[in-house]
C-alpha cells in the first residue's frame, strides 16, 4: 500500500500521506537523482524518480493545473465531459502496455522476465537494427521530452503565480513584468538546492495547501446547488478551443515515462496493473466532480484559473493559498530539470544556463494556451503515441487482433491530437 502512495500524481490525500513517509525516512541528506538516458541501471533505493514523476504532476497537475480544467470543460461542452472520463482510461491503458515491454517471455511462455528498467530502455530496443547510434538518439529524444515537460511545468507555475500577484496587488496596479520579477525574487534560492529534504518538505506544504483550496472551492460550489444549471453544458463547440481542451485535459495525466521506474520499486509488481486502474478511477472521479461542480456554478464565465470565479471575501484567502502553492511546487521540476541538463545536455555549464530557466514565463500570455501546447507535445507524444508505437513494435506477434487494432486506434488519435493541438495552440498564441 506504500508503494501506491506514490502511484499516481491525481490522488491528493495520497499525495500528503506520500511526502510526510518519504520525508521521515530520510535521514542522511538525499541527492537528486533523476532517471536520464546516462544513467540506464535503476537501484532499489532509488526512490525520487516516482516522487518527482508524482510532484510536477500531482501536486501541480492535479493541484493548480486541475484549477484549468473547468475552463477546458466549458470550452468542449459535454464532448470534453466523455474525454475527461475516456482519458483516464486511455491513458490506464497505455501506461500498462508501457510497462508490458519491460518484460520478455521465456522460452518455456511460463514465465516473463524484466529485461529493461526504464522509458529509455524501452526506447532502445525498439530502436536497435533500424539506424546506426539510434538508440543514442532514442535516449536524447526522451530526454528531451521530459526536459520540455518539465521547463513547461515550471513555466506554467510562474504564469499563475505573476497572474496571482497582479490579482492581489490590483490596487497598485503594478505591469505584469513586474509581477514576474518578485515572483523570480521568490525563486532564486532554488539555485542552491542540493539536498532532497529540503524539497520534501516543501512538497508536503504545497499538497496541504492544495488540499485547503480543493476544499474550498467544492464547498463554495456546493453552497450553490440551487443555482446550478446543465444548460451552461453546450453540445455544440468550437473545433479550435476543444483542440486546446483536449490538449490541457490530457496534460492531466501525464506521468507515463516515470512509471518503468515505479513498478521497478514496488514489492509486488503483480500487483501493478490493479493499482495503475484504481488511481486513474479515483484520478478520474476527483477531476470529473470538481470540473463538473465548478462549470455548473459559474457556467460561461468560468475563468482560466477557477479561483478568480470566487467571491471577494473567500478569493483573498484562496488566491495566498494558491500562490504559496505555487511557489512551493516550483522547486522539484526546476531541480529535476537542472540534474538532467547537468546531466545529459549541458555538461557542466548548468550554472549558468538555469537562472534563464527563471524569466520563461515573462513573454507568455496564457495558462490555458500553454497548458494545452504542452500536452499537446509532450503529452501526447509520452501519454498516447510512444507506449502504443513500442508496444506494437516489441510484442506484435504476441498479440491479437483486437489489441492491435487498440493501440493503433489510440496512436492515430494521439498523433491526430498531438499535430492539431501544437497548431491551435500556436494560432491562439499568436492571435492572442
Amino acid at each position: 500500500m506504500f508503494t501506491c502512495l506514490f502511484m499516481y500524481p491525481q490522488c491528493v490525500f495520497e499525495s500528503a500521506v506520500c511526502v510526510m513517509c518519504f520525508h521521515g525516512a530520510l535521514s542522511e541528506p538525499v541527492y537528486l537523482h533523476v532517471p536520464t538516458f546516462a544513467t540506464q541501471q535503476l537501484h532499489q533505493s532509488s526512490l525520487l524518480p516516482p516522487l518527482i514523476s508524482h510532484h510536477p504532476t500531482l501536486c501541480s497537475l492535479t493541484g493548480i493545473f486541475v484549477l484549468g480544467l473547468p475552463f477546458a470543460l466549458v470550452q468542449s461542452g459535454y464532448v470534453g465531459l466523455m474525454v475527461l472520463v475516456l482519458s483516464a482510461w486511455v491513458c490506464n491503458h497505455t501506461g500498462r502496455k508501457l510497462v508490458a515491454c519491460l518484460y520478455e517471455e521465456e522460452r518455456s511462455f511460463v514465465s516473463k522476465v524484466r529485461v529493461r528498467h526504464s522509458y529509455q530502455d524501452i526506447m532502445d530496443a525498439c530502436c536497435k537494427g533500424l539506424w546506426p547510434n539510434w538508440s543514442v538518439v532514442g535516449g536524447w529524444m526522451i530526454n528531451i521530452a521530459q526536459v520540455i515537460e518539465l521547463l513547461m511545468t515550471c513555466t506554467l507555475y510562474l504564469l499563475v503565480s505573476t497572474s496571482l500577484l497582479c490579482d492581489s496587488l490590483s490596487a497598485v496596479a503594478p505591469p505584469r513584468s513586474a509581477c514576474s520579477l518578485m515572483s523570480l525574487m521568490f525563486l532564486l534560492p532554488c539555485l542552491l538546492l542540493t539536498d532532497l529534504r529540503p524539497v520534501s518538505v516543501l512538497s508536503l506544504l504545497c499538497s496541504l495547501a492544495h488540499i485547503l483550496i480543493s476544499l474550498l472551492v467544492i464547498l463554495y460550489c456546493l453552497s450553490c446547488a440551487s443555482n446550478w444549471s446543465w444548460s451552461f453544458l453546450s453540445l455544440s463547440v468550437d473545433p479550435e478551443d476543444f483542440i486546446v481542451s483536449v490538449g490541457v485535459i490530457i496534460f492531466s495525466y501525464t506521468s507515463q515515462i516515470f512509471l518503468p521506474p515505479l513498478e521497478g520499486i514496488m514489492e509486488d509488481r503483480g500487483q501493478f496493473d490493479t493499482m495503475l486502474g484504481w488511481t486513474h478511477g479515483v484520478a478520474c472521479i476527483m477531476k470529473t466532480t470538481f470540473s463538473l461542480l465548478a462549470v455548473l456554478t459559474w457556467g460561461p464565465e468560468t475563468s482560466e484559473v477557477i479561483t478568480d470565479n470566487l467571491p471577494p471575501n473567500l478569493r483573498p484567502v484562496v488566491n495566498l493559498c494558491l500562490l504559496a502553492k505555487a511557489l512551493l511546487s516550483y522547486p522539484l521540476p526546476f531541480y529535476a530539470t537542472a540534474e538532467i541538463l547537468q546531466t545529459c545536455l549541458l555538461r557542466g555549464e548548468t550554472d549558468r544556463n538555469l537562472p534563464r530557466l527563471l524569466l520563461s514565463a515573462i513573454p507568455l500570455p496564457r495558462f490555458s494556451l500553454l497548458m494545452g501546447l504542452t500536452g499537446s507535445v509532450t503529452g501526447a507524444a509520452m501519454t498516447l503515441i510512444l507506449p502504443c508505437l513500442f508496444h506494437l513494435k516489441l510484442r506484435w506477434g504476441r498479440l491479437a487482433v483486437q489489441e492491435r487494432l487498440i493501440d493503433m486506434s489510440i496512436l492515430s488519435l494521439g498523433v491526430v491530437c498531438s499535430v492539431a493541438g501544437v497548431v491551435c495552440s500556436l494560432e491562439n498564441k499568436l492571435n492572442w
